[in-house]
């Protein structure tokens, strides 16, 4: 039996009123001609805190392995995943000044999700009248004003 490995895209955002404040993520998740919307909110958190949250929710609602397009428009998440992140883990979750990196347990997290899938990281600027990565913020919003 032959099994193919679903290609999904997916779109992440985090917004933060206040910082730390009330937080929300957002993802819009697509595969063939589906497609999927999720968010969420927490107290008391960052902005930082939400970007990381929208990509490890979004990840961890795939059933399987899949191939994946993840667009970001987080500089934190996409550089932190395609430059720091190997440099913390052979420093024991130090950065290069020796400080303890913050959001180590999303870090963490985030990290061994991407154990599962085969995932390739884009950055898209944000606020730039992109349909999905606007709809993204919308969702993150959203999270966010559902703690009200």
């Amino acid at each position: 039996m032959l099994f193919t490995t679903k290609k999904v895209t997916i779109y992440t955002d985090g917004a933060c009123k206040g910082n730390p404040g009330k937080g929300g993520w957002g993802a819009v998740l697509q595969y063939k001609h589906t497609t999927k919307e999720i968010y969420g909110g927490e107290e008391d958190t960052t902005n930082n805190r939400m970007e990381l949250m929208a990509a490890i929710k979004a990840l961890s609602s795939l059933k399987r392995h899949c191939d994946v397009d993840l667009y970001t428009d987080s500089k934190y998440v996409q550089q932190g995943i395609n430059s720091w992140l190997e440099n913390w883990k052979k420093r024991n979750w130090q950065t290069a000044a020796k400080k303890a990196v913050k959001n180590q347990d999303l870090w963490q997290k985030l990290d061994a999700l991407c154990q599962k899938h085969t995932i390739h990281w884009h950055w898209v600027k944000g606020h730039s009248n992109h349909p999905l990565n606007d709809k993204a913020d919308a969702l993150a919003n959203k999270g966010v004003e559902a703690l009200k």
